[in-house]
């Protein structure tokens, strides 16, 4: 047995690193996790994942957005929402997921040290207490870093947690803006533009880049671009932040957003959203010798193992695809590889949830990595306004696309914008991963009146296209 304190260390307490530190515990080894939060979870429970759609569903809900397809457009739940509104909500998803999370690490028996970690030799971590009172150390066989990211701040800009603000301030909003300019049309700012804009918030986007999310369907974009402008929310696309100031009217603060093609915005508050850094700046990577890259994040190999092959790295402090999902695998994966545990590594059909409203998610190949790669292929769609599901809810821009090969017909690609979006398009993810043409879904039965229909009427339309 080793003469360390423990088998593995992990440092962060989010989906890959709680992951990593069940799976080691299943495997039999001495397992500690170390937070320096007051809190489990990391950035997904407190201020991420869970509270942005939650926050998400509590906007949909009292602003009456789902309905308003079948009750009209003035149709609202509730009056002056506040954000003690949506908190209500919010703060109990946050303290059912924190409790759980915690619980399953006791269960488990993995020691939790919350503590501020910090290495001092390749197989020892120097703990400070978060309180400031001391600290001690504790060695380990294996290390994996999972501390996530924090919001990138750019120098020179005043935030102030209310006027001008990130996405982890958004929870201790004193008040809802009446209106709001997002920098950054990334996942997280669109995201947070088509909730805000639900409650009827008067929101512009700006971004440098010329289009939205490079790396989604061109028409599935095209479709949630017209949709938010349905929702008055205005794009600036191909635009540079030249500056922000905040001033006043003579009837509250304001921000003023200068950009560099000599336009100005003023809105009531501004959301800055570019990004993510690597929260590694404290933990002394330097002193063993690991270098960090672009915005501190590091790098692994296919094993998610750094330069020093018994410190491992998963989750977004890795970068792309920057998913919980993904990061609870990435987590299981490392901890595998370290006691050489069988283990496969993360598939490449990985399906991806964007929370705009509407919802997008997409697994698989876009039409233009197909045409990039000369593959032959046809498109089946189906439109959720043909979908008796679809009117049941009201939601009548809904849309799914399938791809497939022209020649053998295999399913290549799914995209899907709409009600559910996220849910359905496992159904398409298990299909590609066993390598299924798009007949399955003509010969397969779907419950009826539901929203996976789309796939049959999808793929009739597809395979119409051939004749």
């Amino acid at each position: 047995m080793s003469e360390r304190d423990y088998e593995l260390v992990v440092l962060g307490s989010g989906p890959a690193g709680h992951r990593a530190a069940i799976q080691a515990a299943k495997l039999g080894k001495r397992t500690a996790v170390i937070e320096r939060q007051a809190v489990v979870g990391g950035a997904c429970i407190n201020t991420g994942t869970i509270p942005s759609k939650t926050l998400r569903e509590a906007v949909m809900h009292l602003s009456g957005y789902r309905e308003r397809g079948i009750y009209g457009a003035s149709y609202r739940v509730k009056d002056d929402i506040s954000i003690a509104d949506l908190l209500v909500r919010t703060d109990n998803v946050i303290a059912h997921e924190l409790d759980v999370s915690r619980h399953q690490l006791q269960r488990n028996q993995v020691d939790l040290l919350p503590a501020e970690a910090c290495f001092v030799g390749p197989h020892t971590l120097r703990l400070s207490a978060l309180d400031g009172r001391g600290h001690r150390e504790v060695t380990a066989d294996n290390v994996i870093v999972a501390v996530g990211t924090t919001t990138t701040r750019a120098a020179g800009v005043e935030f102030d947690g209310e006027h001008i603000f990130t996405s982890d301030e958004i929870l201790t909003l004193p008040r809802l803006p009446r209106s709001l300019v997002v920098i950054g049309a990334g996942v997280i700012g669109l995201e947070y533009a088509t909730i805000f804009a639900a409650l009827g918030m008067r929101v512009t986007v700006v971004d440098k880049r010329p289009r939205l999310l490079g790396f989604v369907d061109h028409e599935i974009i095209d479709t949630l671009v017209y949709q938010m402008r349905q929702n008055r929310i205005t794009l600036r696309l191909g635009e540079e932040v030249a500056g922000l100031e905040r001033f006043s009217d003579g009837l509250g603060e304001k921000v003023r957003i200068k950009l560099a093609s000599g336009k100005q915005i003023q809105a009531h508050a501004a959301l800055y959203s570019i990004g993510r850094t690597g929260a590694t700046g404290d933990l002394g990577l330097d002193e063993i010798g690991l270098e960090t890259g672009e915005r501190g994040l590091i790098t692994v190999d296919e094993q998610f193992r750094t330069s020093l092959p018994h410190i491992f790295a998963v989750g977004d402090v890795i970068g792309f695809p920057s998913l919980a999902s993904t990061s609870m695998e990435q987590g299981r994966i490392a901890c595998c590889h370290a006691f050489g545990a069988p283990a496969e590594n993360t598939p490449d059909l990985l399906p991806y949830g964007i929370y705009t409203i509407p919802e997008i998610s997409i697994v698989g190949r876009s039409e233009e990595e197909l045409t990039d790669a000369g593959v032959p292929y046809e498109v089946g769609r189906a439109s959720y306004n043909e979908i008796s599901r679809g009117q049941i809810l009201g939601d009548s821009v809904g849309i799914l696309k399938l791809l497939f090969h022209l020649e053998t017909r295999e399913l290549l690609g799914v995209a899907i914008l709409g009600e559910g979006a996220s849910e359905l398009i496992h159904i398409g993810q298990a299909v590609l991963s066993l390598g299924g043409k798009i007949d399955y879904f003509v010969d397969t039965v779907f419950n009826y009146p539901t929203l996976a229909e789309c796939y049959k009427t999808a793929a009739f339309d597809g395979i119409n296209r051939l004749s």
